[in-house]
């Protein structure tokens, strides 16, 4: 079942590159007490991903964080090591927190997974955005065709915040 508005995001954990290398942060400890906008993409470094999506948010950061986010967050299903490399490589690094989910599991757990195996890709999570205040799920937007961002892109966070 896919996670909806209203609903707590599930327990899971992500990596993350910390001051000392790798860190682990929860989904509590991301968004307690906090507002988050939160994106899911299906790949680091892939075509839409990378020129498209992620890019939106980084133009808009300012403008988001001025609607009161405290956070902006990308996960995807990728290691800490290509996400890091990603960050550094957008100029994202010190403005967005990105989130490895490396075996999907945060993908699976709210239900945006999508399994990209004929494409070579194996399991990974569904293009998406959403609001998050303290834990909870205030705003969602999936639903963009392959190869588009428009449903889950920042001008449509920024229209809902």
């Amino acid at each position: 079942m896919t996670i909806s508005v209203g609903d707590k995001l599930p327990d899971a954990s992500f990596k993350t590159i910390g001051a000392d290398g790798p860190a682990t942060i929860t989904t509590a400890e991301l968004t307690a007490g906090k507002k988050v906008v939160l994106f899911g993409v299906p790949g680091a470094f892939t075509p839409t991903c990378s020129n498209n999506h992620l890019p939106g948010f980084l133009e808009n950061f300012d403008a988001i964080k001025d609607k009161g986010v405290d956070t902006i967050a990308v996960v995807a299903v990728n290691d800490i090591f290509v996400m890091t490399a990603w960050a550094r490589f957008t100029g994202g690094e010190n403005k967005l927190v990105f989130l490895a989910d490396g075996s999907g599991d945060f993908a699976k757990a709210c239900g945006l997974d999508i399994d990209l195996s004929g494409a070579g890709m194996g399991l990974r999570a569904t293009r998406f955005s959403m609001i998050v205040e303290d834990g909870t799920v205030t705003a969602l937007n999936s639903g963009d065709k392959p190869g588009q961002a428009t449903e889950s892109g920042a001008a449509k966070i920024l229209e809902l915040l």
